[in-house]
Formats: C-alpha cells, sequence, structure tokens
C-alpha cells in the first residue's frame, strides 16, 4: 500500500471532486465524493500516522488548544488550488482530522441557482438575510456568492467574522476586511459589540450560535446595517422558530416584533447528487418577508408562513418541496433523493406515483394507437 502524504491527499480531494477528508485511525484516508464516502488506497492509518498528518498542517497556537481543549478549528490555504477548512479532535485517545475543501472560485448566482431576487435583497441599505440548512449544503458557498456579488458592484465596507475564514475576498468596488474568530477578535459576542464603530455598511457573521450573537446580528440590522448569517435549520418557518426560542419566554414578543422589521429574506438550502452521477445540485426553499409574513411573525403564527410562500410564487418564493419535485421531475435528482431531502415525503412519494401511472397510460394508448394504425390497410383491403 502507497505511504500516506497531506499533500497527495490534499490533491486527490481537489483533483477527485471531493468535499472533504476524513483521516482517523484503523482505517484508510476516505474521500467524501457527491455526499458519499469513498477509501482510498493507502495503507490502514495508525494513531502516529494521524499525529503526523496532524503536526505537518496544524499551527502551533491551534496544536496548543487541541492539548488543552481537546479541539481545534482552522482554515489554510493549499497553493493557488484551494483553501481548507479543518477540524481536528481527539477521540478514544487518538487524533482524527476533518478536512472541508473550500474551492478558491466563487460562484455566480446562475452558477449556483439561486433565485434571481437574491440580486435584488443584496442591494438592501438594511436588513437581515439569513441562509440555512444542515451542515455540508453549500451556506458558505451562497454567502461567499453574495458578498462577491456586493463586492463588484457596490462601494460598501463589508465586514465579515469567521471560524475560520473559509473563502478570502480581495477589494473590489467595496472594502472588505475579515476577522477570524481565535486569531483576530475572541469570540463572536466581542466582534459584533466592536463593529458598530468600524463604520461597516455590510455584516457578514459566520454562524448565529448563541442568544448574544443572534442579539447581536438583530440589533445591527436594526441600526441601518445589511446583515447575513446562517443557521442550521431547514426550513423558512422553521428558522423563525428557532430563533424565537433562543430568548427567554419574557423577550420572545419583542424579538417577534424585531424580527418582523428587520428580517428580509430565509433561503434554505440542500445538496442532492445529480442522477446523471457525478456532482451536485442545490435545492432551495426561499422566503421573502413581505408586509404579510412579517404580520405573522409579529402575531406568532408562523405555522402560516408556508401557505404564504406558496402564494408569493411571482417574488420567488418557494418551498423546499416544490424544488425538489421540480428537480425530480426533470430527471436531475432521483426519486429516492428527493423523498430523502423532502419535508413531506409521503405527498411526493404519491405525486410520483401518480405521474408513472400517467406515463403508463400515455404509453398504452400509444400502443395501441400504433397497432391500429399497422392493421388499418388490412381492413381497408
Amino acid at each position: 500500500m502507497a505511504t500516506v502524504n497531506m499533500d497527495r491527499l490534499l490533491n486527490a480531494c481537489v483533483t477527485q471532486g471531493g468535499s472533504d477528508i476524513h483521516l482517523v485511525t484503523r482505517r484508510p484516508p476516505v474521500l467524501r465524493i457527491d455526499g458519499r464516502l469513498r477509501s482510498l488506497e493507502t495503507k490502514v492509518l495508525e494513531p502516529d500516522d494521524t499525529v503526523a498528518l496532524m503536526k505537518s498542517i496544524t499551527p502551533d497556537r491551534n496544536q496548543q488548544e487541541l492539548q488543552e481543549e481537546g479541539g481545534t478549528d482552522f482554515g489554510f490555504a493549499f497553493g493557488e488550488e484551494a483553501r481548507f477548512r479543518v477540524s481536528i479532535f481527539r477521540q478514544k485517545g487518538n487524533i482524527s482530522l476533518v478536512l472541508r475543501l473550500i474551492p478558491t472560485k466563487i460562484m455566480s448566482f446562475d452558477e449556483i441557482g439561486l433565485p434571481t431576487i437574491c440580486a435584488a435583497l443584496c442591494r438592501r441599505p438594511r436588513g437581515m438575510f439569513l441562509v440555512t440548512g444542515p451542515t455540508g449544503s453549500g451556506k458558505t458557498t451562497t454567502l461567499a456568492c453574495m458578498v462577491n456579488y456586493i463586492n463588484e458592484n457596490f462601494d460598501r465596507h463589508i465586514i465579515t467574522i469567521e471560524e475560520p475564514i473559509e473563502y478570502y475576498h480581495t477589494h473590489k468596488k467595496s472594502i472588505i476586511n475579515q476577522r477570524e474568530v481565535g486569531v483576530d477578535v475572541p469570540s463572536f459576542g466581542e466582534a459584533l459589540r466592536r463593529i458598530l464603530r468600524m463604520d461597516p455598511d455590510v455584516i457578514l457573521v459566520g454562524e448565529l450560535r448563541d442568544l448574544e450573537t443572534i442579539e447581536s446580528a438583530i440589533r445591527a440590522a436594526e441600526t441601518g446595517h445589511l446583515v447575513f448569517s446562517t443557521l442550521h435549520t431547514t426550513s423558512a418557518a422553521g428558522t423563525i422558530t428557532r430563533i424565537i426560542d433562543v430568548f427567554p419566554v419574557n423577550q420572545q414578543e419583542q424579538i417577534r416584533i424585531q424580527l418582523s422589521s428587520n428580517l428580509i429574506a430565509v433561503l434554505s438550502q440542500a445538496l442532492c447528487p445529480l442522477a446523471a452521477g457525478r456532482g451536485r445540485i442545490a435545492a432551495y426553499e426561499f422566503m421573502v418577508v413581505t408586509p404579510a409574513i412579517a404580520n405573522l411573525i409579529r402575531e406568532n403564527k408562523t405555522y402560516r408562513i408556508d401557505s404564504s410562500i406558496q402564494t408569493g410564487k411571482k417574488l420567488g418564493m418557494q418551498l423546499l418541496d416544490e424544488h425538489l419535485w421540480q428537480l425530480y421531475d426533470v430527471g436531475k435528482i432521483t426519486l429516492d433523493e428527493m423523498l430523502v431531502q423532502s419535508r413531506q415525503p409521503g405527498m411526493l412519494q404519491d405525486k410520483a406515483a401518480a405521474k408513472q401511472k400517467a406515463i403508463k397510460a400515455r404509453e398504452k394508448r400509444k400502443a395501441a394507437a400504433k397497432e391500429m394504425e399497422d392493421i388499418g390497410p388490412v381492413f381497408r383491403a
């Protein structure tokens, strides 16, 4: 078996179209490609191997954090080809690593299939735009696309707070400053406390992970800034509920009022393997906060948000299941993938069964018509 070298592993991930590298003891290195785990043909990793691989890429401060806390996260560049986000942790006394590939090329709205109205929302002078979805659903890529669009088209001061920095942006029409938690600032909360003194126009918060961060982000939107951030929720209505539930009961009414006034959109997404083979495609649920939806948030009627999204198609709004069906209907994703990602798989399964039944009936009618056409001359004779 081939020896294990970190540069070779990183190169294999880039060239084979992988999204992640998993390095654990008692198993060869594993790549995640199109959402599936594939072992490489190298030696089985021993504890000394994972330690050596860890030390080959980990800064001293992160090695110290690993020793003290049992885990550490950071990002690093692999030449000019890509960046990787790294998570290192202890398990059963051994070192494990997970490296997430972050492409250096920032994609456009069209390339990742974002709703066209997203461009208009990025022009807003203030408000909060949330991108949500499970881990690995492409939230960071979507946010990088939006920040890059603003950077290329408008003169703004953009500040990002990330842990770690993933996509590196350069100054274009805007000025952009990227602060890394643990390197440039000790915490998200500390960064947000000081950020309003830095004359920002656009603020990106890597993740709304606790009450303090959520409260500070809402306040920044309320004071006249455009704020982007992420949550690990899978629907627009679920995102509203999740934010409100973080707060104590006696503050929830006030937060509903603030959200209804400052939230401008929620984009929930999932990445699906393409039915044709290599590659993945994003499915989206998209909600624009109209006066009607703002009223539902204020009145604590989030259970009616899905109905408002269904009636807001002219604004580009759609439910996740609607987009999943569109992708399945044109053959881009499989039936199984649609059902796995769906919020209401039973309804989509019935719809797919009805479609197959209609196709079979149509084929039967065509076959019968062809048979009549073939025997027609006999009757005429």
